[in-house]
């Protein structure tokens, strides 16, 4: 019989470190709240028949956020046989309020006190005897970080779990407590023993679902408010607040008998010495700015350059075509399907990996500042920003977790408590480049600018000015008014990150990467090549009569005031669709077809836009800044919740992706090349709206 174990507690805690080291998952550790959006499972390494659950960073019980209603529906309704809550040990009086709570619904408990390295590095001491003799459970101490102790808290569950569950501790008094054993007495007829107490403080608090599950008649409500009431008038307080401070009361008493600090109070910790510089208010974003650059810049730098200049030009440009050609001719292959395995598979699937060594320098870089504690510090520095046009900083988290895919970066918009803040932030979410888009901007940069690491930088922040301006405009407008939801969240302390950690990281997004390139993109290059090679009578013809030259030349026009009114343009955009890496494949098809010299496919996709930078960039900003990827689509059609926001999302970002390149394109010429006409003019108005619609008053209720 399997024994389940769930793992709760507070965001940024190590639960996830540990949850890998139990069960050998190569989940993703991240330091902001809401990685975890659902409960996920594993089996413990060292005994199969145990099941670990891994629940939501929450900081509570109370159904505030989508989190806490997963967890709290889990541990209330399916009831695990244990529970192992994880404490930070550097923040062990936050981190306890959480602990009170998970003991109050009756199930065995194991205290797990966690990063006891920090701990001890700082000097603290922590009375382990009198946490477990005060809270009436077990406390073992670990470092999830360097798997010490992590084996020895998951036994303890299991024993724990053979073990009747002792009483809870009585965290309240005086008339609250008295108030709470009324409750108890009313309603013990109507719920397990095991969890009286839990429903007694819900009650207490008037927690609405609580109230549903336990269909409570209005004659017994009436009469459990009466003490409510009389709870709240000797108090002065309200109910919900009341439970809260003598929780803290609680804790604090606990604290200060058993935890030790070695530093004074009020003396800087290293962390806050390094908040001081890296969040300060004026030098925040400059640095991070300059961040940004920097691992832009190392990632398209001379090591990143060599390594995809290497994987396309000699791994896939000779060695691998050149393989596959003997090895087709020496079974006797005819041409017209060696054409197809080299030209159409080899060469579209090739040019999408060939960049797979700068995206996975990329994901390196930006894992260390993701597993150090600083994107975390990004959010809350962009809270600042975000707040200033109604967004918290909240919204930021998918963003961040939108660099490396579109599709979890809008699942993690579930975390967003405000229904107007959860819509606003799906359409907005995916302007932040994710990998598949990298790999436009790395060729296009490689093709027009000459790898220029400023180019890549700046469509990160291009996409974060996407979601400032038109945050500002979608916020004005009636549908998505109101004040932004608070923006609670525990700043890891600043720590080296875990060799494996980063490694787990990337892999994830790599193998994703690759996974995708292996399916999505070598069937869509089969279609293209045969599009490319055969006429509407599935005749073998030249490029120049196939299909893709006619179905392209019927949609140029669509893509005529970008620039690249051309039918090469036009397939490799609509390609683009299907997966944002297929516009880099079908280009790179193109580019072979078209060029002689099939090692060099950067000069050859620079030939197809003309040799004009303004034309490449255009295509830049149209195929990153358009809706995302064919998935990440539907995702936001079931995220939204109903088809006409769905469609209301795609829209909005297929007509900001246009517009973007409409402008930065017909600007551009008129500025630099003098051209004028009915485009220019266009641009220009559009410009003036945008500028109309960011800046107008809005009248406050």
């Amino acid at each position: 019989m399997n024994l389940k174990i769930a793992l709760a507690g507070n965001p940024n805690c190590g639960k996830t470190t540990l949850f890998n080291s139990l069960t050998g998952s190569t989940q993703y550790v991240g330091n902001w709240p809401g990685v975890t959006v659902e409960k996920k499972e594993g089996r413990l390494i060292r005994n199969k028949d145990v099941i670990i659950q891994d629940l939501p960073g929450i900081y509570s019980l109370s159904p505030y956020s989508m989190e806490e209603v997963v967890s709290r529906n889990y541990l209330v309704n399916e009831k695990p046989d244990a529970i192992l809550n994880i404490v930070d040990g550097t923040n062990i009086e936050r981190n306890l309020y959480l602990t009170t709570q998970i003991l109050e619904i009756g199930l065995p408990t194991v205290v797990a006190i966690n990063m006891m390295d920090a701990v001890d590095k700082n000097g603290d001491k922590i009375d382990i005897e009198k946490i477990s003799k005060t809270l009436g459970c077990r406390v073992v101490t670990m470092s999830a970080l360097n798997e010490e102790g992590v084996f020895e808290a998951a036994n303890a569950c299991i024993e724990a779990a053979k073990e009747p569950v002792k009483e809870c501790p009585h965290v309240f008094s005086g008339s609250v407590e008295h108030a709470l054993a009324h409750i108890e007495e009313s309603i013990q007829d109507k719920v397990d023993k095991q969890t009286l107490r839990w429903h007694a403080i819900k009650i207490f608090e008037r927690d609405k679902e609580d109230y549903k599950s336990l269909h409570l008649s209005e004659d017994l409500l009436s009469h459990l408010e009466e003490h409510i009431k009389d709870c709240e008038e000797e108090m002065d307080d309200d109910a919900e607040s009341i439970i809260t401070n003598q929780r803290y009361e609680y804790i604090q008493k606990l604290v200060s008998t058993s935890v030790v600090k070695k530093h004074e109070k009020g003396k800087l910790t290293t962390s806050d010495k390094i908040d001081r510089v890296l969040t300060n208010r004026v030098l925040a974003l400059p640095l991070f700015a300059l961040i940004m650059f920097v691992v832009y810049y190392i990632a398209m730098g001379p090591l990143g350059t060599f390594l995809t200049d290497w994987t396309n030009d000699v791994l896939f440009g000779e060695i691998v075509p050149g393989a596959v050609d003997g090895f087709l001719s020496s079974i006797g292959v005819i041409d017209w399907v060696k054409s197809l395995v080299i030209d159409g598979i080899v060469g579209g699937v090739g040019t999408v990996l060939g960049f797979v060594p700068q995206i996975a320098i990329l994901f390196i870089l930006l894992s260390i500042l993701e597993d150090s504690g600083y994107m975390a510090r990004v959010a809350f520095i962009f809270d600042r920003i975000f707040r200033r046009f109604g967004l918290s900083g909240k919204s930021f988290i998918p963003m961040v977790v939108g660099t490396g895919c579109g599709v979890p970066a809008i699942m993690s918009c579930r975390t967003i408590e405000e229904e107007k803040d959860r819509r606003m932030t799906i359409m907005l979410a995916t302007f932040i480049p994710c990998a598949a888009k990298m790999e436009i901007v790395l060729i296009m940069t490689q093709a027009f600018f000459e790898g220029n690491a400023l180019i890549a930088t700046g469509m990160y922040f291009v996409g974060i000015a996407i979601v400032v301006v038109f945050g500002i405009i979608l916020k004005k407008m009636n549908i998505f008014s109101g004040d932004p939801a608070p923006f609670v969240m525990e700043l890891p302390a600043y720590h080296f990150p875990s060799i494996k950690g980063i490694f787990i990281h990337v892999w994830e997004r790599v193998k994703g990467f690759m996974i995708k390139a292996g399916t999505i993109i070598f069937l869509a290059c089969i279609v293209l090549w045969l599009l490319m090679n055969f006429n509407f009578s599935l005749q073998l013809v030249d490029l120049e009569e196939s299909m893709l030259k006619v179905i392209g030349e019927k949609i140029a026009f669509i893509f005529a005031p970008l620039g690249f009114g051309t039918w090469q343009g036009a397939v490799a955009s609509v390609s683009a669709e299907i997966a944002k890496e297929q516009a880099t494949a079908t280009l790179g098809m193109l580019a072979h077809a078209a060029s002689e010299d099939e090692a060099d496919v950067v000069l050859a996709i620079r030939s197809l836009f003309n040799n004009n930078s303004w034309t490449g960039l255009s295509f830049m900003l149209f195929n990153i800044f358009n809706a995302p990827c064919l998935v990440a689509i539907a995702t936001a059609f079931r995220e939204q919740g109903s088809f006409k926001w769905g469609l209301f999302t795609f829209i909005f970002q297929m007509c900001v992706g246009y517009t973007l390149a409409l402008c930065t394109y017909n600007i551009g010429m008129f500025v630099t090349a003098g051209v004028f006409n009915i485009a220019t003019i266009f641009a220009f108005v559009l410009v003036l709206v945008i500028l109309i619609l960011l800046f107008r008053p809005v009248k406050k209720n």
